[in-house]
């Protein structure tokens, strides 16, 4: 087998591409949402952000007195998810709610700043060259959570007119009640946006194998229960060419072997049969001979011998049925059946004066059967009926219509069968205990007969004990379809 048409292989591979398009998927989406290198990919878009509205707020201070510059806070808190406070470079609070910082953040905003801040600490225009001091030390943005809070703090420029001259360094502290929740911060639709694009692409890489291994397996499945249920004329496809084609191929080739071999086992039991048959028909004629020329002492020694000969007549007869019915269970040549009459002929030909015979069938009903097939195998389970359980109540015999399949109970009083043989019951020549002796068992064929018939109808047979106690055989078959 070649190994890229092998399962494991189209697996690995598939494994492997799934992960190259994930990847590509993930750093066009970084290149293009963030414009940003992979090591700030998810605070970038929120520092872009916080920085244009401390520009903005740095922007319209000087435009206002000092004593309006909470106001104006309070105005951008209306505006924007979070409070806002301003803090100088000593930390004391110039505008905002009186509030405590986390130490964290005080410690970045008590940072003594003797130089202005240029223009990438808030993106406005630097001081006039004479304001001179020291680079002013630190990250121009931190993040920290304290008090229940998240905070958040920018290096800000102060100018107390509009004039915009001898700036002071200041601090904006924002405040926020949650950060995952809150669509400034963080905007989950980018990253819903990536994770549907991640999904598509592995349902793209995976339900067409997935799908394929699942119908391959599903057919197989199915064709293996089909063949425990004794049905071997069935062919898988056999396209695929991995290790499920494989088990295809062997499977089919296994149904050819055992449709072979039952098939030999099936004529071979009816040929013997019906090669036995012509040896005993000769038995019997000589023993009518001996019987008329025997004196009475030698009369009960052919008697004997007589029954034996017949009992082996029945056997074969039984056979013969047995293996007819195998042979032909094609479900071919099906037509509708009258139930209510069938009946009524087994009952005629089967009634005994030591049982009563009770029938429950509507006189229109009918079955897709083979007429032959259905009398034998009612016949069989009405002469089970009246042989185990006839002296014990009334047998029903009973049918009913269930859309597409017709019911067709035989139901008696008897003592019924163990739950361990009820299964068992159906297989050729098995017997229960009970009725393993010469006067009360049969031959152990009738209900397989029964199972074969009605299998030949394309129906199931199966039994159950009746409470609180009795036998019922249920024969299921296809009803006609209706105009």
């Amino acid at each position: 087998m070649n190994w890229r048409s092998s399962l494991s292989a189209k697996i690995l591979i598939t494994a492997f591409v799934n992960i190259l398009l994930l990847g590509v998927v993930i750093a066009a989406f970084a290149r293009l949402q963030f414009q940003l290198d992979l090591g700030s990919f998810l605070l970038a878009p929120t520092r872009d952000r916080i920085l244009s509205v401390s520009r903005l707020i740095a922007l319209d201070l000087p435009n206002k007195p000092q004593a309006d510059w909470t106001a104006l806070l309070d105005q951008y808190s209306a505006i924007y998810p979070a409070k806002f406070y301003l803090f100088d470079s000593h930390g004391n609070e110039i505008a905002g709610q009186s509030i405590t910082l986390p130490p964290a953040l005080a410690q970045f905003v008590h940072a003594e700043h003797d130089r202005p801040p240029d223009e990438g600490a808030a993106g406005v225009p630097p001081p006039p060259p004479h304001h001179s001091g020291p680079e002013h030390p630190g990250p121009p943005f931190v993040a920290t959570r304290g008090n229940g809070l998240y905070w958040v703090a920018t290096h800000f420029p102060i100018w107390r007119n509009s004039t915009r001259t001898h700036p002071i360094h200041g601090n904006l502290v924002w405040a926020f009640p949650s950060l995952w929740t809150n669509s400034f911060f963080f905007d989950y639709r980018p990253w819903l946006l990536a994770l549907l694009a991640v999904i598509a692409v592995s349902l793209i890489c995976w339900v067409p194998l997935i799908r394929g291994l699942t119908r391959s397996i599903g057919e197989i499945t199915h064709a293996t229960g089909v063949i425990a249920e004794g049905h071997f004329e069935i062919a898988l496809a056999t396209k695929r060419r991995d290790e499920l084609g494989q088990l295809s191929h062997a499977i089919n080739r296994m149904a050819e072997r055992l449709l072979g071999y039952v098939n030999g086992q099936k004529r071979f039991l009816s040929d013997v049969a019906h090669e036995l048959c012509t040896p005993v028909a000769r038995m019997q004629m000589a023993l009518g001979i001996l019987e008329q020329r025997a004196n009475d002492q030698q009369k009960s020694y052919v008697n004997d011998l007589q029954e034996e000969v017949e009992h082996m007549s029945g056997l074969i007869n039984q056979l013969l049925s047995f293996s007819k019915a195998e042979i032909n269970a094609s479900g071919k040549d099906l037509v509708p059946v009258n139930v209510a009459a069938t009946v009524q002929n087994v009952i005629e030909r089967e009634n005994s004066a030591a049982a009563t015979i009770e029938v429950r069938v509507e006189k229109n009903l009918e079955v897709l059967a083979q007429p032959e097939y259905l009398f034998r195998s009612i016949a069989n389970l009405v002469r089970n009926a009246v042989r185990y359980a006839g002296h014990a109540g009334p047998i029903i015999v009973a049918a009913s219509n269930g859309g597409n399949t017709v019911s067709i109970t035989v139901a008696d009083e008897g003592p019924g069968v163990p739950e361990s043989e009820l299964e068992e019951i159906f297989k050729p020549f098995y017997r229960p205990e009970f009725a393993r002796q010469r006067e009360t068992g049969g031959t152990g064929l009738g209900l397989a007969i029964v199972k074969s018939c009605v299998e030949a109808c394309n129906g199931t047979v199966h039994c159950r004990n009746k409470q609180p106690h009795g036998l019922q055989v249920e024969i299921l078959l296809p009803a006609p379809a209706t105009a």
